[in-house]
């Protein structure tokens, strides 16, 4: 059982530790998050019948994601008290938890990394990269890491958050923080990167169909933020590292757990088993890079050839991942000695899976609260009310920008895909923008910034359960309040760095990608 850790932080609880650690006490103080899950959703239930009852609604030009173009579109709250909303809840909750967009990803992923974990290859790896890593590197290795994870879609949350854990531990520091991290880079810098990947076409789409309510022969190419967002990926690794190493990890204290093994030394069967491991590897990575490099690659999309976007090698990805950990964790079990027969194989696996009983109870009732929250439309008339308050300010230059992030920022709080949101926002602010004299580009990149920057501190972004539950696995009193908390520093410097960015860019009129600038 793992101890407490409130009792190394008390001598910092002073500034800001005070006050992170009054956020995490009054968050821990509440249920348990799966018990938290089932309030906010009674408490949306009552809501919404509230705002239907008093005809909340609201109309607006939204870009059409499936045939193009853009539609009017006219919403209204829906009621989850009514006949029709109360046989929603009870046909739906089946589906609504089966659908849940993180669920299968994570347990096919787990599958793979499950089973390098069960068989000591992670462990092994680790230790060796303790050996030729340097120790002042290791965070910011970590938080670019996470940043750069978004090209692999949501990868990330799986294979990397965890890992992140392992790492610090691996070097005595507290896996939380390792934790924490990871989940900065991969969630709170999710838009930016050093290369192109599946949100910038993705956005880029949305973006033109909006920039053709003003000119029809406008087009937005994926390529529009990468100067940008390449920038932006050194500016997240750095203040993900200055938090994790000044405020995070100072506050979380000693990890205590007592382990007498030397984390550094590998024994004749570990250096055996990592040995096959790679060559198990090589043997798939060559495999993947015959289905992908050809230019008629089974992989690539069949018709455009292309290989990010919605081809079978991005939407693939999952089971991609999966066997990148499985085939090299089977090939250092074999070689080590773990691995005697295939039903050490699949009892392997069966471990993996036992250990996700406490994800699954969670994302059971996140997943209604989500689906509550959708079906009501309260999300879509937040994000389009906020849009129209915006546009009635008459604000213009940095003040406008500013205030253009933070409401991105703050609507992020309570709608999670940023497609989504970037169909109700788009058509509002791309052509206020462009009326003003601001590019599409300049426009998608501030949303991308403000849209990012609370990923790490919002309940309702989808893998939020699931970071709950690595904690829970190195702090037993962990809960919804000690991740908040953790991650709000990152989250507030963050907004204000990448906003920072931004201004500067603005201001010294760079180029946001190639031949893209910020003025129309």
């Amino acid at each position: 059982m793992v101890e407490s850790n409130v009792e190394t932080r008390k001598e910092k609880s002073k500034g800001l530790g005070g006050f992170l650690d009054w956020v995490e006490r009054v968050g821990n103080k509440m249920p348990h998050p799966a018990a938290i899950f089932v309030i906010l959703s009674v408490i949306i239930i009552i809501i919404s019948d509230l705002c239907a009852r008093t005809g909340v609604n609201v109309q607006f030009t939204m870009v059409d994601k499936v045939n193009g173009g853009t539609k009017l579109t006219n919403v209204k709250a829906v009621s989850l008290l009514t006949a029709d909303g109360i046989r929603y809840i009870f046909t739906s909750a089946v589906t609504n938890f089966t659908s849940f967009a993180p669920l299968g990803t994570v347990l096919v992923a787990m599958l793979g990394v499950g089973m390098a974990e069960e068989t000591g290859f992670i462990q092994a790896l680790l230790r060796k990269t303790v050996m030729s890593t340097p120790k002042k590197l290791i965070t910011a290795i970590v938080v670019l890491l996470g940043v750069m994870s978004n090209i692999a879609s949501d990868a990330g949350y799986i294979v990397l958050i965890p890992l992140g854990a392992l790492v610090f531990l691996s070097f005595g520091r507290h896996p939380i923080a390792g934790m924490a991290a990871a989940f900065a880079g991969v969630s709170g810098g999710f838009s930016a990167n050093l290369l192109i990947g599946t949100t910038d076409p993705l956005l880029g789409g949305i973006t033109t169909e909006a920039a053709k309510l003003i000119n029809a022969g406008y087009k937005v190419e994926p390529t529009a933020n990468w100067y940008f967002m390449f920038v932006s990926t050194f500016l997240i690794t750095a203040i993900g590292t200055f938090v994790t190493d000044r405020i995070v990890e100072p506050r979380l204290g000693t990890y205590k757990k007592a382990s007498s093994e030397d984390i550094t030394k590998l024994t004749d069967k570990e250096k055996k088993g990592l040995k096959y491991a790679n060559i198990g590897f090589l043997i798939f990575l060559i495999v993947i890079l015959a289905l992908v490099v050809p230019y008629n690659g089974i992989l690539r999309d069949p018709k455009t050839h292309k290989i990010i976007g919605h081809t079978p090698f991005m939407d693939g990805i999952v089971p991609i991942i999966a066997l990148f950990f499985f085939i090299p964790g089977v090939c250092y079990g074999i070689a080590s000695g773990s691995i005697k027969n295939n039903k050490d194989v699949a009892s392997s696996l069966g471990k993996s899976m036992s250990k996700m009983g406490g994800y699954l109870v969670l994302v059971f009732f996140a997943s209604q609260f989500v689906a509550y929250f959708g079906k009501t439309n309260l999300g879509t008339i937040l994000a389009a009310k906020g849009g129209t308050f915006l546009e009635s300010t008459g604000l213009t230059g940095v003040p406008l920008i500013i205030l253009f992030v933070l409401l991105c920022a703050f609507i992020n709080l309570f709608m999670g895909s940023a497609s989504a949101k970037w169909a109700i926002m788009a058509p509002v602010f791309v052509p206020m923008f462009m009326h003003i004299g601001f590019t599409p580009e300049f426009t998608q990149a501030a949303f991308r910034v403000g849209d990012s920057c609370t990923n790490i501190i919002t309940p309702l972004m989808s893998y939020f359960a699931l970071i709950v539950s690595f904690a829970e696995k190195y702090d037993e009193d962990a809960g919804i309040g000690t991740l908040i908390s953790t991650m709000l520093p990152y989250s507030i410097l963050f907004l204000i760095g990448w906003s920072a960015l931004l201004i500067l860019w603005f201001s010294c009129k760079l180029p946001l990608g190639p031949g893209v600038g910020i003025f129309m």
